[in-house]
């Protein structure tokens, strides 16, 4: 054990055995059951003179504490802000051994005159002080805070009282969820709730989890979507229901995927695709401005116009406007699949399919201006009507942002037998392997023959729509709680009882290496002479953001500051040992001086330093990991 870890042990100790005196001289800080009529501390610094020399009363969190003799002050810390407090042994008497005694940490209630300092600072003297929670842990020392993402996201409550200016982001969620329900709300549109737990995972194209139902004996779904039950509504005769909550799919994490996420589905009967348009760019933009106070963000350096009305471009023609290749005169399955293989794009089982990759491979990331992409492939549109002038193609938009899909929208199919064909093709596809196919839900078949009218549907990420207006790049920074994988004793209790789980844990958690279990290949004896290695340029480089590469088994994305303005991007083939949200943040080694390589489709800038042995039989990968405190773009020799 090092010496900090002894003295951290000892300050644990120290902060406990306080505790267990303030219990034994009867003053349990834990009895106490309320502290009422605060006054917020910004409330106090926003209208000083309407509080200057009167008592009032304050609770917080020390934060800081300093002092010397008879005096002692304490920065206090509630949710409007901080606060400073002024203790002294000629006011409160024998309480002033007390309060010396307060920690870092804890948290105290104050009563007391408001003034300010010779220097200017608006505090409180303290008359009463009462310590209303004993903290038994440690904060982040104040001058380093707490910076790595991974722990701010498993230990968010640290997070929040260290960095009190991530609150800002949650406090901005809260009104842009807020003016999404007003927007709505004044639009004549109820909303309902429709169930979580679902018997068939339907209404979206998603790997649903699992989970069982013992008195029903059988298997059921987390919802990947509200869309089927909020149909079946508008069936009974409700013109006009959204729905705002959580979904639940079994995919990917990366920059912009959580397994369970915010998403918003409204119905309108008597409507159609064009009024989902309508809603969606005035919804943005009201949003945007009830909230922000103008419709111009600035994102990833660039400034993107919200305000209505938005763009507007087929599927079809944004390939061609991208690629030269007109999917309009390449009308068979054979001719499609021959331009795919032409073009390196993955090829898929129907022309509309291969469609949808061109699109995704040319167009998406290009999209920075809020965009309609409309008339989506039938193939890939299993719940929109076709479109009465091109039976291939459906009435559907989907809205892109800054190169990401915000919205989803269709004039809905309400056509029973064509919906039931459109089941029984995913179902085949379910049947080949494709868990991420549609399954048969018959009685909403037996809904639409019921009759549907002419209906608009719409499906909005809530999160992606706060991460644009708040400027941030990961979804993980919008979700108080995103979700995290298990670590050491978490990870110890949850093992048997949910094994899956963690066969794919990261290789760099607390695993223990049994070194006799370690092969490692025969040194080079091929000599490099110093002029040449001393060519490659080997950088500190900051992980500002990793994903997965769509389409790609093996590779994942770096986002890297190298010390320069410019980022640098890296893909590396370490997806199965490595998750990417586990390595933002992360400090890496890399060459930086190699030749661009383009690998699916992207540049990649150079190649992330990784330790390879042959362990009890498998290849083990170990990536180069730097301490933090090394700056980017620092030089190896």
């Amino acid at each position: 054990m090092t010496d900090n870890n002894k003295d951290l042990n000892e300050m644990l100790k120290i902060k406990r055995e306080k505790l267990a005196e303030l219990k034994q001289e009867g003053r349990d800080p834990h009895e106490i059951v309320n502290f009422k009529d605060r006054t917020p501390a910004g409330k106090i610094k926003d209208n000083f003179e309407e509080y200057d020399g009167k008592s009032a009363r304050i609770a917080g969190r020390i934060i800081a504490k300093r002092g010397h003799g008879n005096m002692s002050f304490m920065d206090i810390q509630d949710e409007s802000g901080k606060i400073q407090i002024v203790n002294r042994k000629n006011v409160i008497g024998d309480e002033f051994k007390q309060v010396k005694k307060y920690d870092i940490g804890d948290i105290v209630g104050i009563e007391g005159n408001v003034f300010k300092t010779n220097q200017g600072e608006i505090s409180i003297e303290t008359q009463t002080p009462q310590l209303l929670t004993k903290s038994l842990q440690m904060l982040p020392e104040k001058w380093h805070g707490l910076k790595d993402p991974d722990l701010r996201y498993r230990q968010r409550y640290l997070d929040l009282i260290v960095n009190p200016e991530v609150k800002e982001v949650f406090y901005l969620r809260s009104q842009i969820i807020s003016e999404i329900r007003k927007f709505l709300d004044g639009r004549g549109f109820m909303e309902v709730e429709t169930p979580i737990l679902n018997t068939i995972a339907g209404g979206a194209t998603a790997r649903p989890f699992i989970t069982h139902h013992n008195t029903l004996d059988i298997d059921m779904y987390l919802r990947i979507a509200n869309e089927l039950y909020l149909k079946r509504l508008i069936v009974g005769g409700f013109d006009k229901v959204y729905e705002m909550g959580r979904m639940f799919r079994n995919e990917g994490m990366d920059a912009t995927h959580n397994p369970e996420y915010t998403a918003m589905e409204l119905y309108q009967a008597y409507a159609d695709y064009e009024d989902m348009m309508e809603i969606t760019e005035h919804m943005i933009e009201t949003v945007a401005t009830n909230v922000l106070g103008k419709t111009t963000i600035e994102y990833d350096g660039q400034q993107i116009e919200l305000k209505a009305p938005w763009a507007r471009i087929p599927m079809i023609d944004a390939i061609k406007n991208e690629t030269g290749i007109d999917f309009n005169e390449i009308a068979s399955y054979e001719d499609a699949v021959a331009i795919a293989k032409e073009k390196g794009v993955e090829v898929k089982e129907t022309r509309g399919e291969i469609i949808s990759e061109f699109f995704e491979e040319f167009v998406e990331e290009t999209l920075i201006q809020p965009t309609f992409v409309i008339d989506y492939p039938v193939e890939i549109s299993p719940l929109a009507k076709r479109k009465n002038d091109d039976k291939s193609l459906t009435y559907r938009f989907e809205a892109f942002i800054n190169g990401k899909e915000v919205a989803n929208a269709f004039s809905e199919l309400n056509d029973a037998a064509d919906q039931r064909e459109r089941f029984e093709a995913q179902v085949a596809k379910r049947e080949k392997g494709d868990d991420e196919a549609q399954m048969m839900d018959y009685d909403f078949v037996n809904a639409l023959e019921v009759g549907l009218p002419p209906t608009g549907g719409l499906g909005i990420g809530i999160d992606r729509v706060i991460m644009l207006l708040t400027g941030q790049h990961s979804i993980r920074d919008v979700l108080l709680f995103p979700t995290m994988k298990p670590i050491g004793l978490e990870k110890a209790e949850n093992r048997d009882s949910s094994k899956e789980t963690y066969e794919t844990y990261d290789k760099l958690t607390t695993e223990e290496i049994d070194l006799s279990k370690v092969k490692v290949e025969p040194l080079f004896e091929d000599m490099v002479d110093f002029d040449t290695f001393s060519k490659s340029d080997f950088r500190v480089v900051k992980v500002k953001n990793c994903e997965e590469v769509p389409k790609s088994k093996k590779l994942l994305k770096f986002t890297l500051d190298d010390g320069s303005e410019k980022e640098r991007v890296i893909l590396s083939g370490i997806k199965e040992y490595y998750s990417a949200e586990s390595l933002i943040g992360k400090t890496l080694l890399a060459i930086c001086n190699l030749p661009p390589r383009k690998m699916m489709g992207i540049d990649s800038e150079g190649m992330i330093i990784s330790a390879i042995c042959e362990y009890d039989g498998e290849e083990k990968l170990n990536l180069i990991m730097l301490d933090d405190n090394i700056p980017a773009g620092s030089k190896l020799y």
